[in-house]
């Protein structure tokens, strides 16, 4: 039964979001603590779990995508996506979030895009194209692709939330129905986005504003290109092993049996037996010495080597590798965007999936009353919930890890939620999002805004569309093979 003083919880949750979303950046995380504060001193609510697994792979991946930036690696991959561009100038509406997706899948954040949304604006205004439509859904594109990288927080939390809760499923089983999906989604919206707007010589306010010699110079003066650049063989040598962790990290994900295992102690079925973590490696000295005295019967097992730790394992190790033989200077890799943003993904998923949990684990008995009779009938209206949540915390991740377990617990199966996957991308809805501001300042034309009433901006069109395709195919293909 729902009580005025749950309610009043779930006010302080969703305000704390709503707060810590208009300061952005650590604040999303740290003013999750004020409202998870107030829920367990003020309240009295048991305090739940932090998602330390999840943030433990996001350190582990971010680390190693930090340090191949540090390397130069990353400008050699935006120099191949920017040859292909100008290679193909007229055909930017589709090429440019293909780019952007593919960077994003490639190293697990959407922040990698920034030295290619200039790029991306100065090719469209020499071909004479209104940069809104190639700009607009190329920055939607960059944020899509975290739902289909083997290493983003939100692949990897999906996979190890669905394990644990009963739906065996391994990273490339998730990205066989979400690269797809998402790609069926962006070229949707990027087909939707071919003819958007006036053509630049159609568009008045353009034409008014090139009677300005100095605008005129402004808009068409810079020429932004990293092709100039000369990439040194370290810093393509760092994006082989990256990519060579990649594989390893997808081979051991479809080869499990080729996986170490190790032996743990585990209780068997017994009513007076003291239960033992079957993920914690516990060996007999190690009990002996905490004077622990088991009740009933146990037995010891071989388990195999979790694939959270394999990620954490991989990367790590090949970050130690850039750093030796590839010239990476760790000092240079946090000071580099890609470290700095994932740094701030830990803050906000450790606080937001922490209140999440706290406030959802207290009240999931009157959650499963309030609405299992409408995910019973309509499982898929899940999504709605997924997307809503993005659109108040702006991390996929962290919609993961905070409504992926309330999902279970409702009795979803997981078919639907991986079919609904990519709905957890909202944030777009209200144009806050650093990509989405920079792609605004980056096109020099003035096209690509954010309105007047501040959700009529260049991003709803492609990616209501993209987000609405996406989920559909995703579904559809999850009904099919699952």
């Amino acid at each position: 039964m729902i009580t005025l003083t749950m309610i009043l919880q779930l006010c302080i949750v969703l305000g704390a979001l709503w707060v810590g979303s208009r300061y952005g950046s650590l604040a999303l995380g740290a003013i999750s603590g004020i409202g998870l504060a107030i829920l367990v001193f003020g309240f009295g609510l048991k305090p739940g779990t932090p998602p330390t697994d999840v943030i433990y792979i996001i350190i582990a991946a971010v680390t190693c995508a930090g340090i191949m930036q540090a390397s130069g690696g990353m400008d050699w991959l935006i120099q191949i996506a920017e040859r292909l561009l100008r290679k193909h100038p007229d055909r930017i509406t589709f090429l440019a979030p293909l780019c952007t997706f593919f960077l994003t899948v490639l190293v697990g954040t959407g922040h990698v895009v920034y030295t290619l949304m200039p790029i991306i604006c100065d090719i469209a205004l020499k071909k004479g194209i209104r940069p809104e439509r190639p700009c607009g859904v190329a920055s939607i594109a960059s944020q899509v692709g975290i739902t289909c990288s083997p290493i983003a927080a939100a692949v990897v939390a999906f996979v190890s939330i669905s394990n644990t809760n009963g739906f065996d499923i391994t990273i490339p089983q998730v990205l066989m129905i979400s690269i797809p999906a998402c790609l069926c989604g962006l070229m949707a919206a990027a087909a939707a986005s071919y003819h958007r707007g006036l053509d630049l010589d159609k568009d008045p306010q353009f034409q008014k504003k090139l009677q300005d010699p100095e605008q005129r110079k402004y808009i068409y003066g810079s020429n932004a290109t990293t092709l100039d650049k000369d990439i040194p063989q370290s810093a393509k040598n760092a994006v082989y092993i990256f990519l060579g962790a990649l594989a390893v990290i997808v081979f051991f994900a479809i080869f499990q049996d080729a996986l170490p295992s190790y032996k743990t102690l585990r209780a068997v079925n017994d009513a007076n037996a003291l239960y033992i973590n079957p993920d914690l490696a516990v060996t007999g000295d190690q009990l002996v010495k905490a004077n622990v005295f088991l009740k009933g019967t146990t037995e010891w097992y071989n388990k195999t080597l979790p694939m959270n730790i394999v990620i954490q394992i991989v990367m790590i190790s090949a970050a130690a590798l850039m750093i030796i033989f590839c010239k990476a200077t760790p000092k240079k890799a946090v000071a580099g965007p890609v470290w700095q943003s994932g740094m701030v993904a830990v803050v906000a998923i450790y606080g937001i999936a922490w209140l999440a949990d706290t406030f959802f684990s207290n009240y999931l008995g009157e959650m499963k009353l309030m609405l299992a009779g409408v995910v019973s009938s309509y499982p898929w209206s899940i999504a709605l919930v997924f997307f809503l949540v993005s659109v108040l915390i702006n991390s996929q991740g962290a919609v993961v890890v905070a409504m992926l377990p309330l999902a279970y617990q409702l009795g979803i199966a997981g078919p639907v939620l991986l079919g609904v996957l990519p709905s957890v991308y909202g944030y777009f809805f209200i144009p806050n999002y650093p990509s989405d501001i920079a792609t605004v300042n980056f096109d020099r034309s003035g096209t690509t805004v954010i309105g007047k009433y501040l959700l009529n901006h260049s991003f709803m069109m492609p990616g209501l569309i993209c987000v609405i395709i996406s989920t559909l195919v995703a579904y559809l293909l999850a009904m099919i093979f699952y």
